[in-house]
């Protein structure tokens, strides 16, 4: 029997669709009934995590929380969050939950070592970066990571808030290729795109530069929990 998987959603709502899409398009199914059961709870009302690890917002937990419990209520034998910067709260919320809550930033430090990639440029939220959960886990595994500078920075900020998530598809990516161009000179192999709005935005933008994408990585591990025979191999 396949088991289900629980998306925590809303973080933001296009991050969830595209976490929804690569799920369905890693599996293996020949028909409806050979896909996975998945229960999403796109909640909008989980207030801005960057906001929150920065000082100047509301407390995400609560509204996190209730996401879980509301899928584990649902039938959800697992769970997974399409966003990077959540997962400073990953501790927190875990012990509200009574089945398993996969680590995206873990699986992809994971991935990136079996890779043998030795230093990657991070492109993230203010939060994610200023928090240093990436560098943590990266560390762990003995890869190095270039950040982009204050001006890059606020591009990629700027692609995540005032492109993707304002369904905005008109945007000036000068300042935006120049931060990953500074990314490389800083002497990183591949990119990583550690805010889910990202893959969203290189799809949508066609920015074509080799990076790993979370959102993909758990997207695999997400099958993967629910059955082994149905996942494609994720590249």
């Amino acid at each position: 029997m396949k088991k289900s998987i629980g998306i925590i959603g809303g973080m933001g709502a296009a991050a969830t669709c595209d976490l929804f899409n690569k799920i369905i398009t890693l599996t293996n199914a020949k028909s409806d009934q050979e896909h996975i059961h998945v229960v999403i709870d796109c909640n909008t009302n989980i207030p801005d995590r960057t906001k929150a690890i920065i000082g100047k917002g509301e407390d995400p937990v609560p509204e996190m929380v209730r996401s879980g419990i509301r899928l584990q209520a649902m039938g959800a034998e697992a769970l997974v969050m399409p966003c990077n910067t959540a997962h400073y709260f990953y501790d927190r919320i875990t012990p509200f939950f009574d089945i398993p809550l996969l680590n995206m930033l873990k699986l992809t430090a994971q991935e990136i070592k079996r890779k043998g990639i030795a230093k990657i440029g991070l492109l993230a939220t203010d939060g994610t970066i200023q928090a240093g959960v990436y560098h943590q886990v990266l560390a762990e595994v003995g890869i190095d990571v270039a950040i982009p500078s204050s001006a890059g920075q606020e591009s990629v900020m700027n692609v995540i808030y005032h492109g993707v998530k304002a369904s905005n598809w008109n945007m000036d990516l000068t300042d935006f290729y120049k931060s990953l161009d500074d990314l490389y000179e800083q002497g990183a192999e591949i990119l990583i795109l550690g805010c889910t709005e990202l893959p969203v935005a290189f799809d949508r933008f066609h920015i074509d530069q080799p990076a790993i994408d979370p959102t993909l990585v758990l997207a695999g591990a997400a099958i993967q929990f629910a059955k082994d025979s149905l996942g494609r191999e994720v590249s």
